[in-house]
């Protein structure tokens, strides 16, 4: 007798149930791809973990190695410090940074001269006077010391003003050398914040504390009071270049103006006491061909070092926070 509902399963569906694995069979397939994953990842931040102390442990190597100290060189050479790009305590041209390697000069015996080789649109009066009255001090402790400055490209403005400290200045034909003056430089914005309707408000104890505010108009005062600033600090500038080079200045009216000048005309001004390259000074005036560099240099090895020890920490973290 027929019933319903318990109908016998026909051959179709008995193949396909062979054919697909049941949903048991499944799951514990991603299962085992997702450990699986999981252990592949592992071990390859492994593998970036080592490969990263491997070059750690080879950065603390090179830095117990010690460097070539300048005091090893016991034979006769000339001694080179470089004064490059703007003079600032901020920069690499900062007043300790060449005193120091002016003063490592000065203490090897076997120096016979030091070239200055200069290549600055110049910077701070202020850094610039320090290493100029340095240079004067070590010269009267060692006076058979010849210092000589060499300019590259450009020595203007706070490089000239290091410059003249030395005996003799050399520069290329081409060279600008010069730029005898003192300037400040701002920005005027009145006119702007009246234009975007904006409202200044300053708040201030003592009269002058605003002085020269960009927001604000200028007053004569405010402009009287820094060119007689900016007079005094050119006269410093003046008197410097006139006790380092003395009767060779040639008496010119714009020779203190700020301008400047190629080298072939600062010879001619008495700017400059010759047309030479470092090389050429080393051998012919110094008479020591060989050129020792004893520039203060940033320790790229100490930087490697740190940068690479925040990214082992990175490393680590990112690690730490996959396997949570």
């Amino acid at each position: 007798m027929a019933t319903f509902g318990d109908f016998p399963p026909s051959s179709s569906n008995n193949a396909s149930s062979k054919q697909e694995p049941s949903w048991e069979r499944k799951v514990l397939e991603d299962l085992a791809f997702a450990a699986l994953k999981e252990q592949r990842t592992s071990r390859r931040w492994g593998y970036v973990f080592k490969g990263l102390m491997f070059l750690y442990l080879i950065a603390v190597i090179m830095l117990m190695v010690p460097s070539d100290d300048i005091a090893m060189h016991t034979e006769e050479h000339t001694a080179l410090v470089e004064i490059n790009g703007v003079i600032a305590a901020d920069a690499e041209a900062n007043a300790d940074t060449v005193v120091t390697g002016i003063r490592d000069a000065f203490d090897n015996s076997s120096a016979r001269g030091l070239i200055l080789r200069m290549n600055t649109p110049g910077g701070s009066p202020v850094q610039s006077g320090i290493i100029n009255d340095e240079i004067k001090r070590l010269q009267a402790t060692r006076p058979d010391f010849p210092i000589y400055a060499v300019i590259q490209d450009v020595c203007a403005s706070g490089g000239y003003y290091i410059a003249v400290a030395a005996d003799e200045i050399y520069a290329d034909k081409a060279s600008i050398v010069g730029s005898i003056g003192v300037r400040m430089d701002s920005f005027g914005f009145t006119d702007t914040i009246k234009t975007l309707g904006i409202e200044r408000r300053s708040l201030t104890a003592g009269e002058n504390k605003s002085f020269l505010d960009p927001f604000m108009p200028m007053k004569d005062k405010d402009i009287k009071h820094a060119h007689t600033m900016l007079d005094t600090i050119h006269q410093q500038f003046i008197n410097v270049v006139k006790q380092g080079r003395g009767d060779r200045l040639k008496d010119d009216p714009d020779l203190f103006s700020g301008l400047f000048w190629s080298g072939e005309q600062a010879l001619t001004l008495g700017l400059i006491d010759g047309l030479a390259n470092s090389s050429t000074v080393a051998r012919d005036v110094i008479g020591a061909e060989d050129i020792v560099d004893y520039t203060p240099r940033p320790n790229y090895l100490d930087r490697f070092a740190g940068s690479l020890g925040a990214t082992l920490s990175n490393v680590l973290l990112q690690s730490s926070m996959r396997m949570q």
